[in-house]
């Protein structure tokens, strides 16, 4: 058994396939406005962004757990702080050696940005 996707809830698609594709630069693979649905390439596992009924409005705006890897956070920082995405936590050095940052999309969902050790960054290249 292997992760296909993890699903983060949206108040608004096509704002949020505007974020996801054009400021964090995932490759959007499909979408469907009439199904509330969009999904993601996130390498081996995909992405999937879903409008929510309204009596699962609650799970919208949430930490989600999810990290996104990046070679340079300081440059990640830099280009994604000039498109307005917001951090709640800027990039910071991690006791387990690494640089964490967070953001958030603009439903108030938070994610963790990480920058992997030099050691460990070369065997997932």
């Amino acid at each position: 058994m292997q992760i296909g996707y993890v699903n983060i809830f949206v108040s608004n698609l096509e704002s949020a396939i505007s974020f996801y594709r054009d400021k964090l630069k995932l490759l959007l693979e499909s979408a469907s406005p009439d199904h509330g649905y969009a999904s993601f390439s996130g390498g081996t596992v995909r992405l999937g962004i879903a409008v929510p009924g309204e009596d699962h409005a609650n799970l919208i705006g949430r930490h989600t757990g999810i990290g996104f890897r990046v070679r340079d956070l300081d440059s990640e920082f830099a280009r994604l702080s000039a498109l307005g995405v917001h951090f709640t936590m800027p990039p910071t050095r991690q006791p387990w050696g690494g640089v964490m940052a967070m953001i958030s999309d603009p439903d108030a969902n938070v994610f963790y940005l990480d920058q992997l050790p030099p050691t460990e960054s070369q065997l997932h290249d």
